[in-house]
């Protein structure tokens, strides 16, 4: 397939509507779909799930539910969320490199280690970690304006960028010595123990599958080295009496509102895995998704810097000007969320629009899908931030990147204010485009990554 065949502009004029993954055949069966789902979870849905409200299916037992209606999404994920826990294969994949911190907690220590960290990401919080967000940017992009007549991997350069932020918004050291290590331990983890087997699924949590050997390993080398980071950071000290200068002073001096109770070394240690993992890779893929497309759209690519320019004050950007880089993420986000499925069991027996839910029944709620789904969005397949800027905003029901109700993404507004400033910079500092021919793919494994690393061509403005 050419690029030219592949970004398909019927849709609307001078839309771009970039390529995803065929849709799954009608006759698809679990282990056809089990088999596909070990390379790319996305291309296991078929067209069904795009136009209709709910799909029942079977499998390996088990009823299953994908919602695809705001109405149904609000009753799992805020009106009876407590009947809904991760799935046991979520667990597995999970909890090796998450730890019991608050992605993976559930019940009274969901909501200790939540009333805990909620100070930390307030937006006044967030903005006394601004100064870090810029310095790790600013230098990233002098290491780029220095290789911009070469070939460039943007999508490594986002990684190691959102890392040093990672690093810097958490300890307030760079990631020189141990950045390497960090990723080392990401890919390993992705590659290998991500990605879930067949035992996976079938077998209870309480039983092991083989996998989970070595994920036991992998956690134990991993916990290790996330202990050395906090014991270097707690060498380096800080001042007192003076304000939190990163997210470990704030974590490390956290107590819960209600009770008092601090985390234990091991629970802070896996809430700093946490907020590393989970803040880095995201906002990475992020950010090099909507370079990839603003690579492709050149006139929304332009409309950015000429914003950027405008809300540039005194040498510094003024994040509250920066509207249409912020609707261009909106809108990346929408194509390619974050996080492409969000998979609960039931933990007792419920009603979802009108369907009665067994206990152990799996719901699916798949922000890919309802992102791109026929009833809810015009043009669903393609690349408009307009929509963002006009008319009403979507119902939050029916637009998810970062999860909705109770356990919403904590870390949301930090992710947003590091991806817009960044974002911005870039595209303020270069004009971007694309040097591979064949399209780039969204694989769904862990979240929405491409299947390969294009190259891009990057020129000083």
């Amino acid at each position: 397939m050419s690029i030219a065949e592949a970004y398909d502009t019927s849709v609307a004029p001078k839309l771009l509507v970039p390529p995803t993954p065929p849709r799954a055949p009608a006759t698809m069966g679990a282990l056809g779909r089990m088999q596909v789902m070990r390379e790319n979870v996305l291309a296991t849905w078929g067209q069904r799930a795009y136009e209709e409200d709910l799909i029942c299916g079977r499998f390996f037992g088990r009823s299953s539910f994908i919602l695809n209606t705001p109405d149904a999404i609000r009753h799992v994920l805020v009106d009876n969320y407590e009947n809904y826990t991760r799935t046991p294969a979520g667990f597995r994949v999970l909890r090796p490199i998450l730890g019991e911190g608050l992605l993976i907690a559930e019940g009274r220590a969901w909501k200790h280690q939540r009333r805990t960290l909620a100070p930390a990401f307030t937006p006044r919080a967030v903005t006394t970690l601004v100064p870090h967000m810029l310095a790790a940017t600013d230098e990233t992009i002098a290491q780029l304006r220095a290789a911009s007549n070469a070939p460039v991997d943007l999508r490594e350069a986002m990684q190691r960028m959102t890392l040093e932020i990672a690093g810097r918004t958490m300890f307030s050291f760079g990631m020189d010595r141990h950045g390497a290590t960090l990723r080392d331990f990401v890919m390993e983890y992705g590659d290998r123990l991500a990605k879930p087997h067949l035992l996976d699924l079938l077998l209870p949590l309480s039983w092991p599958s083989p996998q989970d050997f070595s994920r036991a390993r992998f956690r134990k080398r991993w916990t290790a080295f996330v202990g050395m980071l906090m014991t270097e950071r707690r060498a380096a000290g800080k001042n007192e009496g003076a304000p939190p200068k990163d997210l470990f002073d704030l974590m490390d001096a956290a107590r819960d509102p209600e009770t008092g109770e601090a985390f234990s070394d091991e629970q802070l240690g896996d809430e700093v895995a946490t907020m590393i993992l989970a803040g880095h890779e995201t906002t990475a893929t992020a950010l090099f998704w909507a370079l990839y497309l603003l690579s492709l759209d050149p006139a929304t690519q332009e409309q950015v810097a000429a914003e950027v320019q405008g809300a540039t004050v005194d040498g510094a950007l003024d994040l509250d000007r920066l509207k249409f880089t912020r609707a261009v993420l909106d809108e990346t986000m929408r194509l390619y969320p974050p996080a492409f499925l969000i998979a609960r069991a039931a933990a007792g027996p419920d009603t979802i629009a009108g369907m009665p839910v067994r206990k152990g029944d799996v719901i699916l709620i798949a922000p890919w899908l309802l992102h791109r789904h026929e009833k809810l969005w015009r043009d669903p397949n393609a690349f408009d931030p307009s929509r963002f800027m006009t008319g009403p905003p979507p119902d939050r029901f029916a637009y998810l990147p970062f999860g909705v109700g109770a356990r919403v993404c904590i870390g949301a507004h930090f992710a947003l204010v590091e991806a817009t400033l960044a974002l911005a910079k870039m595209i303020g500092a270069f004009r971007v485009s694309l040097l591979d021919k064949e399209p780039v793919m969204p694989l769904g494994v862990v979240t929405t990554q491409p299947d390969r690393s294009p190259m891009f061509a990057i020129t000083p403005r």
